[in-house]
C-alpha cells in the first residue's frame, strides 16, 4: 500500500507540475493580450481624435450654396 500511496504521490506532484505550467503560460498569455488591447484603445482613440478634426474642418469648409454667387449665364 505505502508504493501505491507513493506513486499517487508522484501523480499529483507530476500533475501539479503541469497545472503549474499552465497557468504560466496563460499568465503570459492574457499579459500579451492586454499589451495588445492597449495598443488597439491607443490607436482608436488617435482615430476619433482624427475624425473629430476632420468633421471639424469638414464643417468649417462647408458654405452655404446660397452665399455663392449666381453662375455667369444669369
Amino acid at each position: 500500500m505505502a508504493a501505491t500511496l507513493e506513486d499517487r504521490l508522484t501523480e499529483l506532484e507530476t500533475r501539479m507540475a503541469f497545472v503549474d505550467d499552465g497557468v504560466t503560460s496563460l499568465g503570459e498569455t492574457v499579459a500579451l493580450h492586454d499589451r495588445y488591447l492597449h495598443e488597439l484603445r491607443t490607436a482608436m482613440e488617435r482615430l476619433r481624435h482624427e475624425l473629430t478634426a476632420l468633421r471639424g474642418e469638414l464643417a468649417h469648409d462647408a458654405h452655404d450654396p446660397h452665399d455663392e454667387p449666381p453662375p455667369p449665364h444669369y
